[in-house]
């Protein structure tokens, strides 16, 4: 009897083990499947996406693209079309400028670029060029009083030589008198070249520079020699009397 038992018990075992792998590799098989399609999908739903664009819409494109710019992307040419020729001249100009500009520093001299540092200015806002080489000649002569030659000069006698040389102007000799013939004028209205007075002794007009720009002026100073100084630094401003311009003069403003 129980020899017919077992290998019953066997046999169904052996079922029921073979019908669990084959579900087991059922399931697997199924799995991968989905996986492939899955990874699929995307690739024909990127293909069913892809648009083309139309030959219209290529032409407009295109006209898009030939439109001058605007706003401040644009170049200047781009936002000068079919703007009156007058008005493209007018708003140009700055362009002209900085080219004229560019020219002025490339040309200046040695004697040019060393007032713009001591003016501490651009090189096309100095005085005329002779002027600057005039007084260039004097710069860091020492200080001699009743001097007027280049191994000792004094304020006054500065003044004389340069605008004997600039100007063919013959001055009076001591500043109190060059303030006298002098038209007053006010700070605002100093140009290269005019007049400075300052009352260094405390007895009215004692000492006298040459305007420069930029608030500096060239003098014969008695610390120093023949210097730049600007009018506002505080021993000059507490001292400073007024301006004075010599009418007759010729200016070489536009100089050379």
């Amino acid at each position: 009897m129980v020899r017919q038992i077992l290998p019953a018990i066997a046999a169904v075992i052996f079922l029921s083990s073979c019908s669990t792998f084959k579900s087991l590799n059922f399931t697997s098989n199924k799995q991968v499947t989905t996986t492939v399609q899955q990874l699929d999908a995307p690739r024909t739903k990127f293909i069913d996406e892809i648009a083309v664009t139309p030959v219209a819409a290529q032409q407009q494109l295109k006209l898009e693209k030939a439109e001058p710019k605007s706003g401040p992307a644009a170049s200047i040419s781009d936002r000068l079309v079919n703007i009156p020729e007058p008005i493209k001249q007018e708003v140009a100009q700055p362009e002209k400028s900085i080219v004229t500009r560019e020219a002025e520093i490339e040309s200046a001299s040695e004697v040019q670029f060393k007032y713009a540092i001591l003016m501490n200015t651009e090189v096309e806002s100095l005085p005329s060029k002779q002027l600057l080489e005039t007084i260039d000649e004097w710069y860091g002569v020492r200080y001699r009083t009743g001097g007027n030659t280049k191994s000792g000069v004094d304020c006054s006698g500065f003044t004389v030589a340069v605008y004997s040389a600039v100007f063919g102007i013959m001055l009076p000799r001591v500043s109190r008198e060059q303030y006298r013939i002098s038209r007053k004028i006010s700070t605002t209205e100093l140009q290269q070249g005019d007049l400075v007075f300052f009352n260094t002794n405390g007895r009215g007009v004692s000492h006298v520079g040459v305007y420069l720009g930029n608030n500096k002026f060239i003098h014969a100073s008695v610390s120093k020699g023949v210097m730049v100084n600007d009018l506002f630094e505080p021993y000059y401003l507490k001292r400073y009397i007024g301006a004075g311009r010599i009418d007759d003069k010729q200016m070489v403003a536009s100089g050379n």
